[in-house]
């Protein structure tokens, strides 16, 4: 459909760009050091290129605005591919750079990603752009705590992953694309909507969840 035509569009582009910025600063790294190796990089413009390369990757505001279009424009599966299996290049790449990343930059990126996940969310009906800024709020603050505790961050990771499957994949059961679908489930299967309450309430790390 043209949605979908459109919405991989625009990931190709966005996620093209990243690379071509993620090439671009090691090739700037072996001009000045003249090594190719990114993980120990020295030099201040290649890692601070190489710091907004991989938050164009993730979705990181304020360069997320590629993520809830590309996500409202794809099937729920693709949707749960791209919020899940797609973020773990890039975490890897700032698990082993992060130690030559700026802090201030990712505490930064971290803090305006979740200002803008939080509110962005609160005025949409389409389940897929909620799930997306929440996805960029959480990624807000697994950037935030990275450079500072990065067991933390592969904690904060793997149950992000492990709930936003779950949700999906009841979206994917359930069919149900909009909040006023969601709200239906309740007569197709009393358990699945239980289900999802206990994973939005976990998701949102409400107590004791």
């Amino acid at each position: 459909s043209p949605r979908s035509t459109e919405a991989a569009t625009k990931y190709f582009l966005t996620q093209a760009a990243a690379s071509a910025m993620i090439l671009f600063s090691s090739l700037i790294n072996a001009w000045q050091v003249g090594t190719w190796d990114i993980v120990n990089m020295t030099s201040p413009p290649a890692y601070i290129l190489l710091t907004m390369a991989l938050a164009m990757k993730l979705g990181l505001a304020p360069m997320h605005f590629w993520l809830p279009e590309v996500l409202q424009g794809v099937t729920l599966f693709t949707a749960l591919v791209i919020s899940t299996w797609q973020k773990l290049a890039p975490l890897t790449l700032i698990c082993l750079t992060v130690n030559n990343l700026s802090t201030p930059i990712l505490i930064i990126l971290g803090l305006l990603s979740a200002i803008v996940g939080g509110w962005g969310g609160l005025n949409q009906t389409q389940t897929r752009k909620i799930i997306a800024y929440s996805s960029i709020a959480h990624l807000g603050w697994m950037i935030s705590i990275s450079s500072i505790m990065i067991n933390m961050m592969i904690l904060n990771l793997l149950i992000y992953l492990i709930l936003t499957t779950g949700l999906f994949c009841f979206l994917i059961l359930a069919q149900s694309k909009t909040i006023q679908d969601t709200m239906m489930t309740w007569t197709l299967s009393p358990i699945l909507t239980s289900t999802m309450m206990i994973l939005l309430l976990s998701l949102g790390g409400l107590p004791p969840l």
